[in-house]
């Protein structure tokens, strides 16, 4: 249900992804964004990689913003990279993303984004292409929340129009010696993932984040009215899907 999804945006004292955008847009370098996770041993991410151009993307980002058509919404958009192609195309594009660090660095970079929670009713509007990229379907955040988005999408999609998203099967973690896979079936749906950011002091709090495999998306999209379609698939189980209604 839609109640269950969060809808806040961020402050600028939990945005940690947001403080190393803003540092990395300001002097072209920033300290170490650190990912911790209960399931997961802490990682990172490049900053430097927020900022890609379109031939530094991977050929599922660069193959969805070339499908993008109409009037496009691009979800989570971050620092802004796949609106500015997009724009540079001649592209409608609204980009927005719940930390405001990111809008502020966009909206210098060009861009006119806005701090929207894609899940927040009062934020409304048609549009054509609804993209959602870096493992897009994370923001659904737990499995049980797939049929809010799907509602949303419904709302937010114009006629003809279609959603882009990409996401990963993690079933590659249970993945045995001999190439079989174990899976706890009466466990958690094993894509859902929870993660904890933090850059220099700024320390996020902990959220869901959602990798879906293709086949659960494509059952869970004909259970609410759509047909999903896997556009391509990537070198290590992740793949773009477009969903559109049925």
């Amino acid at each position: 249900m839609m109640d269950m999804v969060n809808i806040e945006c961020l402050t600028p004292d939990k945005d940690p992804m947001g403080a190393a955008i803003r540092d990395y847009h300001a002097v072209g370098k920033a300290g170490r964004l650190r990912v911790f996770s209960s399931q997961f041993e802490e990682d990172e991410i490049p900053v430097a990689g927020l900022f890609r151009t379109y031939g530094e993307m991977p050929v599922l980002e660069r193959k969805a913003l070339d499908l993008a058509e109409g009037r496009i919404l691009d979800v989570g958009a971050g620092s802004g990279c796949h609106s500015l192609v997009l724009k540079e195309r001649g592209k409608e594009v609204l980009p927005i993303d719940i930390s405001p660090l990111s809008v502020e660095v966009m909206r210098a970079r060009g861009l006119d984004a806005r701090q929207v929670n894609l899940f927040d009713p009062r934020f409304t509007g048609q549009f054509d292409t609804v993209l959602m990229l870096m493992n897009g379907s994370g923001i659904i955040g737990r499995l049980e929340n797939i049929g809010g988005f799907f509602n949303r999408m419904r709302q937010l999609l114009a006629p003809g129009g279609f959603v882009l998203m990409d996401s990963s099967d993690l079933r590659y973690l249970f993945e045995d010696e001999d190439g079989s896979f174990v899976i706890d079936l009466a466990a958690d749906y094993y894509g859902q993932v929870d993660f904890r950011m933090q850059y220099r002091q700024v320390k996020g709090d902990r959220f869901d984040w959602l990798y879906i495999d293709f086949n659960t998306l494509s059952l869970y999209a004909t259970q609410y009215g759509f047909k999903a379609e896997r556009l391509a698939e990537g070198e290590h189980y992740d793949y773009l899907a477009r969903l559109a209604l049925g």
